[in-house]
């Protein structure tokens, strides 16, 4: 199994999670004879609204194509509304609401919220924005979980503790307050990302929208609880909270639910004031610079635009993948394809008020900055002169549909999706915003484009006086209720089957086979929401001796597939796939190739015919390659200086136990760097010609699809596609690693990544695989609910991001557990000795029977909505075609797990994990150690 990272920073809290009690918020006699009925305000396309008396809105959507239930409720509150000195205010109270509560954690007996979202197994997560805070979560749906789902929010909507111990005690000297303050630091640590934070702030002067959600360091540090106090109870209430309810569930019984435990609690006496700061009109060109450590360069071109409710916005957001879109771009021809960048961008955000926009390009070190600077602002503020065509527009629109229809196959997707409609200031926007997309014209898109994008309304990197005045008078937000009233939206897309996804289901409903070529099969055909349908299609290439010096080459091979073939370019290729509204990635190494596809019924006959083409007649464009290999070199050029891939890097060599040349020997970054810009053109096409074709490939589907159908295609289009080379499993090998420390100096970095490792002789059949996984959720892939986080994040208030993950093989006993975590560089000897300590005292000591009963349920229910995902489904079932595996593995696994001891989980772990053998790598800057 490959090694992968699953470290994800976000602006909130990301974590798996515990059960809890269905507990309602106090409430006093009065407040209980208040019914909270639920009177309805309008539905559009299956999505039902309906208000309390309290004021709250409440969403539901139902959806019985997946045994899954989201939860996701809005607050309108954001960093637009902090004052003088609450910068952060807002992002603190996220995180401060998965601290205990009345009736979670407080209350004896009871649990803590992060407690309850672990026992669920569910995919959660906080996140702050200008405008809103949401907090949402997916669940295996029972009733069990929904109602303590709907209990912890409606508790912690108005019981939330809100302590100075819980932010930062003055005794012990921790409290989340350190843990926010890492958050900052790691993002200090990202040039790029600072640069477009200080891009932001200066073209504003007095709007919120300037400053960062994070907040300051000194707001962050200094922060007054009574006044953080204050600010969740003006904001934190039923008539500004929207509750949005998606997936597999019976409406009018959910109903009552909501209204029995939401409406119950008053609607407050206070009255929220509408902010009424408005940024003046920006009259000339800003700059700034930026000088940090950092491996590329960067210039970013920021522009005040309209509001997300506007319909300039939609506008704008067409003119973007115009402009940016690879490889049909604008920006992308005239810097990536010129080598004057790598990569270009365009990054906006949904506000309520006036909107910001910032293009930016990747620029190495050796290239001239002046030149992309000036290549960018021809073509960005010279629209007028080179006005956008009706081709460019159709491509933009096909992209932005198929967006649109990826997100609403997904309910989950969706109901996350609304929370950015809501912030902007109604739902329904979501879909105005798709029609008014469908029905924009060039003449539209290019009055936009020369309205907004001119150089008296953009903030770059230095100031020209100018006598001739060309201001940008940014609309204000629309009525919004206005602007919604009667929308009735389209048809409701057509629901799926009820899908039992257990292990046994699954494979009762698998179909496997073998093709005459030698491609195996395993097609599990079901209907779906919106007819959507997932393939993975995998080529198994070479062997050991033969792809001996080519890894590079191999990977190189695999990325080009998709730039051009004997008959399409690059960009007929995207849009033919767009046409037929596929989501497509094709990548891999010198071993191996996967294509992922995710497409509809109607359409999946023409995108494997297409996908077909793609795989047997690439014609490797010399200008697509160069482009290429300048993207990996930038990318590898601005990981050198970087904590996190240095550390990586390095804890792929502790273990790697194969000579250069080896197809999976890892060099340094910068060995790799070298590799990569010696890779030629003949070497890419001469790899193909000799290691592709399909007779040892396998191929598995999920969804809506004509199975018969299906395999005769597949047959009729790979049947005779075969490979010079013989494939033979390259065997994995792992070198001894015990007890080294390795220490990286990364200068100007404000964050520091630490990395615990130990390899384990294991594969996943060893009788003591089940036990192992335990132990290690509980140790640290428990996320925010283990030994690491408790000590090291909730009680220390040292790392924003710690954990563990285990990585077992399927076919050598070469597996590895490690454990990470980031902090400031000050901190990393403190996390060191925590990390050090926790792990002796679960060997010591064991863990306990309430640990271990928590963690199988986590585990399984997180495995329950693992499978909910086609595209993963279809992954795994193509994955275990290559080492003959079915879904009997997994349930004989969950039935391991559920019989599991404790005393066997600390057998395991004492016998598998010696505290004395593990490695130490850091990664940070060395001068702040200790400080």
């Amino acid at each position: 199994m490959k090694l992968i990272t699953l470290l994800m920073l976000s602006a909130g809290i990301i974590s798996p999670a515990l059960a809890m009690p269905n507990t309602a918020p106090a409430v006093n006699s009065a407040t209980a004879k208040q019914t909270g009925g639920a009177v309805k305000v309008t539905s559009v396309e299956g999505i039902t609204e309906y208000k309390l008396s309290n004021g709250m809105r409440v969403i539901l959507f139902p959806d019985a194509s997946k045994p899954t239930i989201t939860t996701n409720i809005i607050y309108m509150v954001g960093s637009r509304h902090e004052n003088y000195g609450e910068t952060g205010m807002a992002h603190l109270l996220e995180h401060l609401l998965f601290k205990p509560s009345a009736n979670f954690g407080i209350k004896k007996g009871t649990k803590t919220p992060v407690e309850v979202l672990n026992g669920t197994g569910a995919e959660f997560n906080g996140t702050t924005w200008y405008d809103r805070t949401n907090y949402y979560a997916t669940f295996p749906a029972n009733e069990d979980n929904l109602r303590q789902m709907l209990a912890l929010e409606a508790d912690r909507m108005v019981n939330a503790a809100i302590d100075q111990n819980d932010l930062w005690n003055t005794k012990t000297q921790k409290g989340e307050m350190t843990v926010v303050r890492n958050e900052f630091e790691i993002g200090e640590s990202d040039p790029i990302g600072v640069t477009t934070e200080r891009i932001q702030a200066v073209a504003y002067d007095w709007h919120n929208y300037g400053k960062s959600t994070i907040g300051a360091r000194s707001d962050i540090e200094q922060v007054n609880i009574p006044r953080l106090r204050a600010f969740y109870k003006k904001y934190y209430q039923p008539d500004n909270a929207t509750l949005i309810v998606a997936g597999k569930f019976d409406e009018a019984k959910i109903l009552k639910q909501v209204s029995d435990l939401f409406g119950r609690i008053p609607k407050p006496s206070r009255v929220i004031e509408p902010t009424y700061t408005a940024e003046p009109t920006q009259d000339g060109e800003r700059s700034v610079t930026v000088r940090r450590s950092g491996g590329t360069q960067f210039v970013g071109a920021g522009y005040h635009m309209a509001p997300t409710s506007h319909v300039d916005a939609s506008y704008l957001g067409l003119l973007s993948d115009i402009l940016t879109n690879a490889p049909s771009g604008r920006l992308h021809k005239a810097l990536v394809e010129t080598k004057l960048a790598t990569r270009v961008s365009f990054n906006t955000v949904s506000n309520l008020d006036p909107s910001y926009g910032i293009f930016g390009a990747l620029v190495p070190k050796d290239k001239d900055l002046n030149a992309a600077q000036d290549a960018m602002l021809k073509v960005l503020e010279d629209l007028k002169n080179n006005p956008i065509t009706q081709a460019e527009l159709d491509r933009a629109k096909q992209n932005a549909n198929k967006q649109v229809q990826l997100v609403m196959n997904d309910t989950a997707r969706l109901s996350i999706a609304l929370t950015e409609s809501m912030a902007a200031g109604d739902w329904r926007l979501f879909f105005i915003d798709r029609d008014l997309t469908e029905k924009a014209t060039v003449a539209d898109v290019q009055a936009a484009a020369i309205k907004y994008l001119k150089s008296s309304n953009r903030t770059l990197g230095r100031f020209i006086p100018t006598e001739t005045v060309d201001r940008t008078e940014v609309p204000s937000t629309p009525d919004v209720t206005a602007l919604v009233k009667d929308y009735k939206g389209k048809a409701v897309v057509a629901q799926g089957e009820a899908f039992d996804t257990s292990p046994a289901n699954i494979e009762a409903r698998t179909q496997r086979s073998t093709l005459a070529s030698g491609m195996k099969l395993a097609l599990l055909p079901k209907k779906t929401k919106g007819a959507t349908v997932s393939i993975n299609l995998r080529l198994n290439l070479g062997s050991e001796a033969s792809l001996n010096g080519k890894a590079e080459i191999g990977q190189f091979t695999a990325s080009l597939l998709n730039k051009g073939s004997e008959r399409f370019s690059r960009q007929e290729i995207k849009d033919s796939f767009d046409k037929l509204n596929a989501q497509v990635s094709i990548g891999g190494s010198a071993e191996g190739v996967a294509a992922n596809i995710t497409t509809t019924r109607e359409n999946l006959p023409a995108a494997i015919k297409l996908l077909a083409e793609v795989l047997k007649t690439p014609s490797f464009p010399a200008k697509e390659f160069e482009e290429h290999k300048l993207g990996v070199t930038g990318r590898l050029e601005q990981s050198l200086p970087e904590p996190q891939p240095l550390a990586i890097n390095a804890l792929a060599r502790l273990t790697d136990a194969t000579p250069v040349g080896h197809v999976r020997h890892t060099g340094t970054l910068q060995e790799q760097l070298t590799a990569n810009k010696n890779v030629q053109l003949e070497d890419v096409k001469a790899f193909y010609h000799e290691f592709y074709g399909a007779n040892t490939a396998s191929f598995a589907a999920v969804g809506d699809f004509d199975a018969a159908a299906l395999k005769a295609q597949l047959n009729e289009l790979f049947g005779n596609w075969k490979s010079k080379q013989s494939y033979t499993r390259v065997p994995r090998v792992m070198k001894a690693a015990n007890a080294q420390k390795i220490v990286m100096d990364t200068p100007d970095k404000a964050s520091s990544f630490l990395l615990a490792v130990h390899p384990i002789a294991i594969k996943d059949s060893a009788d003591d695989y089940p036990a192992l996984i335990m132990a290690d959720h509980m140790l640290g892939g428990g996320a925010l609910r283990s030994r690491l986080a408790d000590r090291i994040r909730q009680k220390e208030g040292l790392s924003y991001g710690v954990g563990s993950q285990l990585s077992v093989s399927s076919q050598e006993p070469t597996s590895i557990w490690f454990a990470y975590a980031l902090s400031a560089p000050q901190n990393t000897g403190k996390v060191e000795a925590a990390l050090r300590e926790e792990l002796q005292k679960a060997i010591a000591e064991g863990f306990t029977d309430a640990e271990l009963a928590d963690a199988k349920k986590a585990w399984r229910q997180s495995d329950e909505v693992s499978r909910t995902q086609d595209a993963n489904l279809a992954n795994q079932l193509a994955g275990y075609l290559n080492i003959g595996r079915t879904m009997n593995f997994d349930k004989d696994l969950e039935a391991k797990v559920t019989k599991l001891t404790l005393a066997q989980v600390n057998e395991a772990l004492r016998k598998l994990i010696k505290a004395d053998a593990i490695n130490v790598i850091i990664a940070g800057d060395q001068s702040k150690q200790g400080k």
